[in-house]
C-alpha cells in the first residue's frame, strides 16, 4: 500500500480524508500552504485598524489641536487611500518580478519600522508625524495587496480557491472590526500612547513571524522590466487588467462596485446610527459589528454553495441580496423614529422596529460576501499567470477609484440635493440594479451559471436551451 504524503506546501486535489470535493475550507487552517499566509494578511488588517482609528480617536478627544477635526479626519482618508493610486502598479510589478513569500517578508518587515515610527508619533503627540505613518501605512497596504490575491491560486488547488478566499475576506472584514473596537479600548485608558505604541509594534512583529513560515515559490515574470513612474504604470496596468477576457475585466468592475457600495455603507453608519436609531456610539460598534459579520458569514457561505468551485453564478444572487437589503433599509429607517434621548445598543434591541434596520444591515453584508468571494476567486482563476498580481493591481487601483466616487456622491447627493440618508441608500440600491445589470448582460455566463446553480445543471440547462431558441 503508498503512504500518503503529508502536506509540504503544494496544492493537491485530494486529500487523506477523500477527495477535496468533500473537505470544508476550514481545513484549510490546518495547512502550512494557507494558514501563515492567513495570519500574516490578518494580523496587517488588525494593525492597519488599530492604527488609524486610533488616530481618529486621538485627533478628536486627545491631541487638542487647533484645526478642523472634520478636515483632519477626512485628510486621513485621503492619506490612507492616495497610495493605492500611486503604489498600487509598482506592488503588480514586484508581484510578478519577485517570488512572492520572499517579497511578503520584506513588506512586513518594513510594517515594523514603520509602527516604530508611528509609535514614536504617538508617544510624542506629534501629529505630522502621525499622518506621514499614516501614507507609509496605506504604501505597505498597496504593495502588499497585489501579492495578497494573487499569490492564492499559487497555493491552492482550484477546488481550494473559493474557501482560501472566504476565508481571507472572512479575516480581514473581522480584523477591521476587531482593529477598530480594539483602538476604542486602548485609547479609552490613561496610558492610551504608551498602550497603542507598544500594541502596535508587537502586532507588527507578530505578521512578520508569521510571514516566514509562508512556503517559496518561484516568481512569474522574473525578467520583467521595472518601470518606476508610477503613473504612466498605473495607466498601463488598468489597460491589462481590461485586456483580461471579457469576464475578467468585468469581474475588475463589479469587485470595484462592492466597494462603492461598502464605503457609502460604512461612511455613513456613524450618522445614521445616531439621527435615525437615536443611538450612541455602542450602537455604531454593533451596527459595524453586524455588518462585518454579515460579510464573514456570506464569505464562508460561499464555499458550501458553490460546491469547492469557482461558482459566479452566486454573483448575481449576492447583487440581488444587496439591491433588496439596501432597499429594505431605506424602507425600514423610515418607519423607525428616533427617540427624542440617546439610547444604547440594549435599549435599540428592546424596539421592534430597530430589529428590522439591523436585519436589513446584516443582509447587506451576507448578500455582500456572496457577491465578493467568487468575484475575486475569477479574477484569480482566469487571469493570465505571469500577468496576474498586475491584473490585481489594477482592481486596486480601481477600488480606490470607485471609493472615492462614492464619496463624491454622498457628497453631492446629501450636501447639494438634501437628500436624507436613508434616501441615499435608496439611490445606490437602485444604481446597484443597473450598474450590475449592465455587468450581467455584458457577460451573460454570470445569468447563465446562476440559472444552473439555482436550478440545477438538468432543469437549468434545459431552461437555457429553450431561451436561446427563442
Amino acid at each position: 500500500m503508498s503512504r500518503i504524503p503529508p502536506d509540504t506546501g503544494s496544492p493537491r486535489s485530494s486529500t487523506p480524508d477523500g477527495p477535496v470535493a468533500t473537505h470544508s475550507q476550514f481545513r484549510l487552517l490546518g495547512k502550512r500552504r494557507f494558514l501563515p499566509f492567513f495570519c500574516t494578511q490578518l494580523l496587517g488588517a488588525f494593525n492597519d485598524n488599530v492604527f488609524k482609528q486610533a488616530l481618529i480617536l486621538a485627533i478628536l478627544f486627545k491631541l487638542g489641536t487647533a484645526a478642523d477635526t472634520s478636515l483632519l479626519i477626512n485628510l486621513c482618508a485621503l492619506l490612507f487611500i492616495l497610495p493605492f493610486f500611486l503604489f498600487s502598479a509598482l506592488g503588480g510589478q514586484f508581484g510578478e518580478r519577485f517570488e512572492k513569500a520572499w517579497l511578503i517578508r520584506r513588506i512586513k518587515f518594513a510594517e515594523i519600522l514603520i509602527m516604530l515610527a508611528g509609535a514614536l508619533g504617538m508617544l510624542l503627540g506629534n501629529l505630522p508625524l502621525l499622518l506621514v505613518v499614516l501614507f507609509c501605512m496605506g504604501t505597505q497596504s498597496a504593495l502588499f495587496g497585489p501579492v495578497k490575491y494573487s499569490i492564492l491560486p499559487q497555493q491552492l488547488a482550484e477546488d481550494e480557491l473559493v474557501g482560501g478566499n472566504a476565508l481571507v475576506e472572512m479575516g480581514t472584514f473581522l480584523a477591521i472590526l476587531g482593529g477598530t473596537i480594539g483602538a476604542g479600548v486602548l485609547m479609552a485608558n490613561e496610558g492610551y500612547a504608551e498602550l497603542v505604541a507598544f500594541s502596535v509594534v508587537l502586532i507588527a512583529v507578530f505578521g512578520y513571524l508569521a510571514s516566514l513560515a509562508i512556503p517559496g515559490g518561484t516568481a512569474a515574470l522574473p525578467t520583467l522590466h521595472m518601470d518606476w513612474r508610477v503613473l504612466r504604470q498605473s495607466w498601463r496596468i488598468l489597460r491589462l487588467g481590461f485586456g483580461q477576457q471579457r469576464a475578467v475585466s468585468r469581474a475588475m468592475l463589479g469587485n470595484s462596485w462592492f466597494w462603492f457600495l461598502g464605503a457609502t455603507y460604512l461612511t455613513q453608519i456613524p450618522a445614521f446610527a445616531k439621527d435615525y436609531l437615536g443611538g450612541d456610539e455602542s450602537v455604531v460598534t454593533l451596527i459595524l459589528t453586524l455588518f462585518s459579520v454579515g460579510i464573514a458569514l456570506g464569505s464562508l457561505l460561499c464555499e458550501r454553495l458553490s460546491r469547492h468551485h469557482v461558482e459566479i453564478g452566486l454573483v448575481p444572487f449576492g447583487a440581488i441580496g444587496l439591491s433588496l437589503c439596501g432597499i429594505l433599509l431605506w424602507w425600514h429607517a423610515g418607519d423607525h423614529m428616533a427617540s427624542a434621548a440617546t439610547i444604547s445598543w440594549l435599549a435599540l434591541l428592546g424596539e421592534p422596529s430597530a430589529w428590522w434596520v439591523l436585519a436589513d444591515i446584516l443582509g447587506l453584508g451576507i448578500f455582500g460576501g456572496l457577491y465578493i468571494v467568487p468575484l475575486y476567486a475569477l479574477i484569480q482563476s482566469r487571469s493570465v499567470v505571469h500577468e496576474r498580481s498586475r491584473v490585481v493591481a489594477a482592481n486596486n487601483i480601481l477600488n480606490a477609484l470607485f471609493m472615492v466616487m462614492s464619496a463624491i456622491i454622498a457628497i453631492v447627493l446629501l450636501v447639494l440635493l438634501d437628500l436624507t440618508i436613508p434616501q441615499l441608500f435608496l439611490v445606490v440600491s437602485l444604481l446597484s440594479v443597473l450598474v450590475c445589470g449592465a455587468l450581467f448582460i455584458d457577460v451573460p455566463e454570470f445569468i447563465e451559471r446562476f440559472v444552473l446553480w439555482s436550478l440545477g445543471d438538468r432543469l437549468g440547462g434545459v431552461l437555457l436551451a429553450q431561451l436561446r431558441l427563442r
